[in-house]
């Protein structure tokens, strides 16, 4: 992903709508893991729908400091194609 909060924020406008995974440090060794839409971003944060059948809340919401600081990496699936961009690095 990219270097600077400017260049994430970017790229996550560049895929509203799109599926994802996200991986987010979830404290004491825990690790978060997560589907659903890149729904809306915001000048400091990002929000996602998860997947209902999964989870017990609708929304989850993380800062684009969090990708910067790889707390939280998403995994964006290209549906067109077939192929997978991992984003987070």
């Amino acid at each position: 992903m990219g270097k600077t909060l400017l260049d994430i924020k970017r790229i996550l406008d560049n895929n509203l709508g799109k599926r994802l995974t996200l991986k987010a440090n979830g404290g004491r060794r825990k690790t978060i893991e997560r589907s659903g839409v890149l729904a809306e971003t915001y000048p400091s944060v990002f929000i996602i729908e998860l997947d209902q059948q999964e989870n017990s809340f609708e929304r989850v919401s993380y800062s684009y400091a969090d990708v910067l600081t790889e707390t939280v990496e998403l995994t964006f699936f290209d549906e067109n194609t077939g192929s997978i961009a991992i984003n987070g690095q």
